[in-house]
């Protein structure tokens, strides 16, 4: 009988070692193991934000690089190529020293646009004035030019006799043969490069005309060209 019991004793730690774990040791380990998950998704959603920050700082580096190179803006040309009587007829009153004056002209424009991407302008008008004074003017409605393109546009020009205001002046043009007027034409618009950057450009040109009352006629045509960015 003894004997059989001293056999069986060793088998008792064996037994003590396959015993299941307790409840709080397996708690224990779920614990470190979700909470280390938690830290790797941490980490990795930390390292994915600083890649893709990376990825947009770059692209918007190269993006500015070729708008201040290949893209860079230049400017918009507003010019006038010719500027054509379509009407004039005056009539004078030597004894009163008076003079009607009506005229009206067809002025020929063209907006280069040099730039690789498209040039939007606003409504804007031409301008007619005789010594100073508005006398008439011309919508221009808004419009784009693609780029490296150019866009030509016909303008009539009409002057309002109401508008004038000294007839002596007009009286004693009229009498020596020749008008002076003068022509002017502002653009404004933005040129967008890659719809990100939007650069505002003005360009202007005013042109001194020299009309003859005997040949209806432009005799002389001086132009200023002005282009702001």
């Amino acid at each position: 009988m003894n004997s059989d019991d001293a056999k069986e004793k060793p088998g008792a730690p064996m037994l003590a070692a396959q015993a299941p774990k307790s409840n709080g040791d397996m708690e224990t380990q779920f614990a470190n193991g979700v909470g280390g998950g938690s830290k790797r998704k941490k980490r990795n959603l930390k390292i994915c934000i600083c890649v893709t920050l990376i990825i947009l700082l770059l692209i918007f580096i190269v993006l500015l690089i070729l708008g201040l190179t290949l893209f860079k803006p230049k400017n918009p040309t507003a010019t006038v190529d010719s500027v054509l009587v379509d009407q004039l007829r005056t009539s004078v009153d030597a004894l009163n020293l008076k003079a009607n004056l009506n005229l009206t002209l067809q002025a020929h424009l063209t907006l280069k646009n040099p730039n690789r991407v498209g040039f939007s302008f606003g409504s804007t008008s031409a301008l007619l004035s005789y010594k100073g004074q508005l006398v008439g003017e011309a919508p221009l409605p808004a419009n784009r030019v693609g780029a490296q393109k150019t866009l030509r546009m016909n303008v009539k020009l009409t002057l309002m006799a109401d508008r004038l205001l000294s007839e002596s002046e007009v009286f004693s043009d009229v009498m020596s043969g020749s008008i002076p007027v003068n022509t002017f034409v502002k653009v404004a618009g933005k040129v967008h490069v890659f719809n990100i950057f939007k650069i505002s450009v003005k360009s202007s040109v005013s042109c001194d005309v020299t009309i003859s009352v005997s040949s209806r006629n432009v005799t002389s045509q001086q132009c200023k060209y002005s282009t702001k960015l």
